[in-house]
């Protein structure tokens, strides 16, 4: 109201001006000897017209030059003219107010865009887009750590993590968890894929998450079988004990009884003795298995790979199996750092190492172990244990880490259960393939 008042007042003051200035004029024409007057008179009555014509045009070049500002986005501007009066310092203070409101909306924006682009690139899950030409775009750190081996942008090109991991991308089920097998750093993973469809710059995109659950997989799958071993060890133990016990104090008694003078007290000696062995040897049995359903504790420590694998190499050489078996160490690069328990860990390696002994020992006159470590593109690292006997089996490859699981004639299945729940308790994966010249390698990733 104030703004209006003053315009209006300002402008008639100004229209009043310019019609006394033209009325000045026409009384000069009529009236002889006032040239110079006249001339004044005209004068006047230009400089009231443009005053006049200024004040109008004054709102519609601010309007103007505030439709620009925000057309153009140039939020720097200012409208206030305190010193213009006639209520042009309130249109400028509710200009300037304006413009910092669009300002502060687009700081505000930009913030709230930063957060959530923030919120999108440290998202755990990998989030991947699909635009409608098939390129994809690694769209987040976890993404862009998971993923590092293709090259290029197109969805064939990442047949390299598998053809079923390539054709979830370019597939059209949305909003469908599947389970995807995923080659990650040459170990098979399973990951959780799913995928929404959202618009960006006026077109429809595909924006599939991969959630690798691999280790929650095995982690369930330790739990179940340590929950198994459990029962059947606590009830198998309850039956066993007094049958071994019994079966002892009868070897006894027997013991006491032959004097070698009847056969057949002699055979039924020689029968309770060896069932007491038997006995004895399935408390040993059942024993031995308890410690699997036992989940290991990892104590972490960060040391130096080179060192301790060379301790390793001279525990591996102290042993028995050792001899005669050639044996390799590769650590790259050799400042390699690990983040892991070494007790535990020296442990899983020596009996992988003393297994692949024995496997090349049966196979070849010229056995040969290595332990290969090596710094992976995503950060992780990569344990090899390779040897260059027969290998496993296809069939097999699946079944030799199970419980109870052995095709040793003297083995008890633990040693591979047991190296298996170590390299999951360390959130890693541990898988067997066929060995480069023939053999097996056990490869680890933590």
């Amino acid at each position: 109201m104030h703004f209006r008042s003053t315009f209006v007042f300002g402008l008639a003051l100004r229209t009043a001006l310019l019609l006394l200035a033209v009325f000045a004029f026409i009384q000069s024409l009529y009236m002889d000897g006032l040239g110079a007057a006249r001339i004044v008179a005209f004068l006047f009555c230009v400089f009231a017209g443009a005053m006049l014509w200024r004040f109008i045009q004054r709102t519609n070049v601010e309007l103007a030059r505030f439709i620009d500002a925000v057309r153009f986005g140039d939020l720097s501007q200012g409208f206030a003219r305190r010193w213009a009066g006639s209520g042009f310092a309130e249109l400028g203070e509710a200009l300037d107010q304006g413009i910092r409101r669009l300002r502060d909306e687009r700081h505000n924006l930009s913030d709230a865009n930063r957060f959530y682009e923030a919120v999108l690139d440290d998202a755990p899950t990998a989030l991947l887009i699909v635009d409608s030409q098939g390129r994809v775009e690694l769209a987040n750190k976890a993404s862009r750590r998971l993923l590092v081996r293709h090259t290029g942008v197109r969805v064939e090109d990442f047949a390299e993590y598998g053809d079923a991991f390539a054709k979830a991308l370019s597939g059209d089920a949305v909003g469908r968890p599947r389970l995807v097998p995923l080659m990650i750093e040459s170990v098979p993973q399973t990951a959780m894929v799913s995928c929404a469809i959202v618009h960006r710059l006026g077109g429809l995109v595909r924006v599939v998450a991969v959630q690798p659950i691999q280790s929650e997989l095995n982690a369930i799958e330790i739990a179940a079988q340590s929950d198994l071993i459990r029962v059947l060890t606590h009830e198998i133990m309850n039956s066993m004990t007094p049958v071994t016990s019994l079966a002892n104090t009868a070897a006894q008694i027997m013991g006491e009884i032959d004097k070698g003078e009847d056969p057949a007290i002699h055979d039924a000696r020689f029968a309770v003795e060896t069932l007491a062995r038997r006995a004895d040897g399935v408390m040993h049995f059942v024993e031995s298995y308890r410690q699997i359903s036992r989940a290991p504790e990892v104590r972490r420590k960060t040391f130096e790979a080179l060192p301790w694998a060379q301790e390793i190499e001279s525990l591996f050489g102290a042993s028995s199996v050792a001899d005669g078996v050639a044996f390799s160490l590769s650590v790259e690069p050799e400042n390699l750092v690990l983040e892991a328990d070494p007790d535990l860990l020296c442990q899983v390696l020596i009996n992988l190492l003393r297994n692949g002994a024995d496997a090349a020992k049966a196979s070849t006159d010229t056995p040969q172990v290595s332990l290969a470590f090596a710094a992976t593109p995503s950060g992780r690292t990569q344990i090899e244990v390779a040897d260059n006997g027969a290998g496993v089996p296809e069939a097999l490859k699946q079944d030799i880490f199970l419980p109870f699981f052995t095709t040793k004639q003297k083995g008890t299945g633990v040693g591979l259960s047991l190296a298996r729940q170590v390299v999951l308790a360390h959130r890693g994966s541990i898988v067997v393939d066929d060995a480069a010249g023939g053999g097996a390698v056990f490869r680890i990733l933590l």
